[in-house]
């Protein structure tokens, strides 16, 4: 019956100092930290490897349950597969405890508040895209991919898709869209 503690942060500049501090002081013996958004588990591989160490009669411990998650349906999810496997999950600077009945009715609440808060966000930033492209100020996001490159690799060099892909370190589908997108445009500009 160990303590493991789970410390996030969503961007590269935000630190996880005060987290961890608090973590230790709850008791915590091992704290899995990283830097990733909260919307999702895909790209969190310490709170996988965390979710998988686990034993039953562990305790997981964040500091606030959106450390945690930000969707209800995700949260229900950890929530569950912990419940399964007998693993607590408690909250420093929340009433969150799993194992009474109104630490889980808290949880329900601050799950539901978090999603809210999240959908606000969403929704306060597509106005400020839409202002900011009726305005004509918006440009979207920086194209991540050389479409010039992957055509000289291809034409020049003579790489397959799979060779570009590992070589500029980009997905093989991107590759085949930018070619695709290519032989579409000087098509076009024959006729």
């Amino acid at each position: 019956m160990a303590l493991y503690g789970y410390a996030r942060v969503s961007t590269n500049d935000q630190d996880f100092n005060l987290q961890t501090k608090i973590l230790l002081a709850a008791g915590c013996e091992i704290i899995r930290t990283e830097k990733a958004s909260g919307k999702s588990r895909k790209e969190r591989s310490e709170l996988k490897l965390l979710l998988e160490f686990l034993r039953p009669g562990d305790t997981l411990i964040v500091t606030h349950i959106d450390r945690l998650a930000r969707s209800i349906k995700d949260l229900q999810d950890i929530i569950y597969n912990l419940n399964q496997r007998d693993i607590t999950l408690k909250a420093t600077e929340q009433p969150i405890d799993t194992q009474t009945a109104s630490g889980k009715a808290f949880l329900g609440m601050l799950g539901v508040f978090a999603e809210f808060e999240t959908n606000l966000r969403r929704e306060r930033q597509m106005e400020g895209i839409a202002a900011a492209k009726a305005k004509g100020k918006y440009r979207g996001r920086k194209p991540s991919i050389n479409p010039i490159e992957v055509y000289r690799l291809y034409t020049t060099e003579k790489m397959g898709a799979t060779s570009i892909a590992r070589h500029l370190k980009i997905g093989r589908a991107s590759v085949y869209r930018v070619l695709e997108k290519y032989e579409r445009s000087t098509k076009n500009n024959l006729m």
